[in-house]
């Protein structure tokens, strides 16, 4: 595993953890935690088949 999809692999799941508890907490809707995790997740994913 090179640098960056190790970063990837970390980050993507904090940006995750970070969107549900923005949710719980009231500040984001439901749209945006779901374009947001899929967005994280579509670009991790894109970025890690790069690699």
């Amino acid at each position: 595993m090179t640098d960056a999809q190790i970063g990837l692999s970390i980050a993507t799941p904090v940006i995750v953890v970070f969107a549900l508890a923005l949710y719980r907490m009231g500040v984001l809707q439901r749209t945006g935690v779901v374009s947001a995790v899929l967005a994280a997740v579509a670009i991790a994913a894109s970025l890690y088949m790069q690699r």
